[in-house]
């Protein structure tokens, strides 16, 4: 990836800075979807990558079938760009809930559509044709035999308050997640994340010992935080953003706090030294997504963050895990 002359000197002044400083920061990396950038999204071969590359933490999206069973994959209905039944591309998105388990199985996720925009993002993805939608429980339980026993689940909610007739309510929809994680004895590892913070309060009214990490964006094609407007945001759990302080760097973590949170996930470019101190003051850890730019990797390391959500693990861990040991 090409960069400006001023980024690569002010990285290279940074990096310098923090081999002088001792060993490398103690930073979560968490694959994407796996690793997005390099194998299909939410699929086991993307997963055991990850896991290969040395991974901390898998992240994944979720969704629940017709008959209530916990599926990985990203969109709340299957995209045209992504699904194929029998060799055909699908033409028409279809609701992930309208479908059974095994209808979803029938699906190959393999390989992007040429020329679509997720095959133009991420040109360097192998295809694994023969790729079914794999279930929650499975990939907990194939990861958990093939990964350390210090590999933790990062396990995203896709629900949302405006579309509440894509997808089980929010209470169904942690019931059901928490149930496989619990079977499957990954309490303790596991991370439940979402924008529709209904989801993480229902999850902490059920599991007290799993974490939750709360998404925030504030970015026009994506604002669930809704500073300065009106009333409560239907995505934060009925809270209003502007009771704790609005855009006051504290206000999201108090908001958090508040709802018994343990991370704080915000889209990296609205993260600031200030909210991150604010975060950190008040016990919950920052981790931060989706940052693929390894110049933007080490700032963030450089900031303070906990986590870096990346689909390209490969480049973070060479940057954050072993940036230290660079000339």
């Amino acid at each position: 990836m090409r960069k400006s002359a001023t980024i690569l000197a002010l990285a290279a002044l940074g990096l310098a800075a923090w081999v002088a400083a001792g060993p490398a920061l103690a930073i979560d990396i968490h694959g994407h979807r796996g690793a997005r950038g390099l194998m299909p999204e939410n699929t086991l071969p993307a997963f055991e990558v990850a896991m290969d590359l040395g991974v901390d933490i898998l992240e994944m999206d979720t969704g629940v079938t017709r008959d209530g069973v916990v599926v990985v994959l990203h969109d709340r209905t299957l995209s045209p760009d992504l699904a194929r039944v029998r060799g055909a591309w699908i033409e028409a998105e279809t609701p992930v809930h309208a479908l059974t388990h095994a209808e979803l199985h029938e699906v190959d996720v393999g390989r992007v559509r040429p020329g679509s925009r997720a095959a133009q993002r991420f040109p360097d993805q192998l295809p694994v044709d023969g790729t079914p939608i794999p279930t929650l429980a499975e990939v907990l339980t194939v990861a958990a035999a093939r990964g350390p026993e210090t590999l933790r689940f990062n396990i995203e909610t896709k629900i949302s308050p405006l579309a509440p007739d894509e997808t089980v309510g929010p209470q169904a929809f942690a019931a059901a997640v928490v149930a496989d994680i619990r079977q499957t004895g990954m309490a303790h590892r596991a991370i439940v994340q979402s924008f529709d913070w209904r989801t993480l309060v229902a999850v902490k009214e059920l599991a007290p010992e799993i974490q939750t990490a709360h998404l925030t964006a504030a970015r026009n094609w994506l604002n669930n935080v809704q500073a300065a407007r009106h009333g409560a945001s239907p995505w934060l759990a009925g809270l209003d953003i502007d009771d704790f302080g609005g855009r006051d760097p504290a206000a999201i973590p108090k908001a958090i706090a508040h709802l018994g949170g343990d991370i704080w996930s915000p889209f990296h470019r609205d993260l600031t030294p200030e909210a991150l101190a604010a975060a950190h003051a008040i016990g919950l850890e920052v981790h931060v997504w989706t940052v693929n730019d390894a110049a933007e990797m080490r700032a963030l390391a450089e900031m303070g963050v906990d986590g870096i959500i990346t689909d390209y693990p490969n480049i973070a861990i060479e940057e954050i895990k072993h940036g230290a040991h660079h000339d």
